[in-house]
């Protein structure tokens, strides 16, 4: 029996190695977060109650003496599903470290809910709008910052952050609903290799299919070739990319930085040659990996990250 005692304490000790490979965040301090649905009265044209018919708000709170930023964090995925993990809760941590609060957003999408249907435009729009319109509306209660609240997304959840920049739900002031009193303009727009454009050779092809259907409507496809859409009301926005990335080309980016250089909104882009698509936060590669201090620092430059 003494024999077998070391032999048990490697194997253990092997086991623990692999679950903390397997689950690198098991022991770490995560910042602590809750779930609420995003429309607690029901989604509008929703019937069922399946997986998919209740869009979810992951909300990280950041403890501050004064109010902080925050962002609604909108994870990419064709338009089909949710990379929740690398382009969601990796963020949440991201942003919680900077001081600024965060929104996950698991907006509706194709393949998931309305009796299997699943949802296409302008379905989406609508659960991001009222995203940044439910962290507007509830500023003081979150402590946050009505006028500093932003929005990231990635691949097609880019597509949707750059259509909810130039594309915005008005406030209905006589509303009875508190969240509609507020508009859902962003104050700022952070796009990571984002699907940009539609109805163009580089688009993203199953992104625009689970968006909008295999016929869409030609007037629909045009109001979401965003960067055609920016006006001098989009807001700040910053944009990265990678030339390797065979996904979503990097074209996507390009067009809609020139856009807002036309337009005169506040850009920043930043270019890398290395990198396949779906980065997130590109801690393994060379070049890439320096968008994310690059981007602290522009929020640093917006005053989105509060003094210490």
């Amino acid at each position: 029996m003494p024999q077998l005692l070391p032999k048990l304490r490697y194997s253990c000790s092997l086991l623990i190695v692999a679950i903390f490979i397997g689950n690198p965040h098991l022991f770490a301090d995560q910042p602590p977060s809750h779930t609420e649905s995003l429309w607690p009265d029901g989604a509008p044209g929703v019937e069922g109650k399946g997986e998919g018919d209740d869009p979810q708000l992951i909300i990280t709170k950041v403890e501050s003496e004064g109010p902080t930023a925050a962002v609604v964090i909108l994870p990419g995925g064709g338009y089909g599903g949710h990379a929740i993990g690398h382009e969601g809760h990796a963020f949440a941590e991201w942003f919680h470290s900077m001081g600024i609060s965060s929104a996950i957003c698991t907006y509706r999408l194709r393949g998931k809910g309305n009796n299997g249907k699943g949802y296409g435009h302008p379905v989406p729009m609508q659960d991001a709008q009222r995203a940044i319109q439910t962290l507007r509306a509830r500023a003081k209660e979150l402590n946050i910052d009505p006028d500093r609240i932003g929005v990231i997304g990635f691949s097609a959840g880019g597509h949707l952050c750059s259509t909810v920049s130039t594309h915005f739900a008005e406030p209905i002031e006589d509303s009875d609903d508190p969240v509609q009193r507020v508009g859902s303009r962003p104050n700022f727009s952070i796009c990571c290799y984002g699907v940009l454009s539609m109805g163009q050779p580089y688009t993203h092809q199953g992104s625009q299919r689970n968006l909008l259907g295999a016929n869409p409507d030609p007037e629909v496809l045009a109001s979401l070739d965003n960067p055609t859409q920016v006006t001098p009301e989009t807001p700040p926005t910053f944009l990265w990319h990678t030339a390797e990335d065979t996904v979503v080309p990097v074209e996507n980016s390009l067009k809609y930085y020139q856009a807002c250089v036309a337009n005169k909104v506040p850009v920043e882009m930043h270019l890398f040659n290395e990198g396949r698509h779906g980065l997130g936060l590109a801690q393994s590669i060379e070049g890439a990996k320096q968008w994310p201090g690059l981007c602290e620092s522009w929020l640093k430059r917006l005053k989105m990250i509060n003094p210490k």
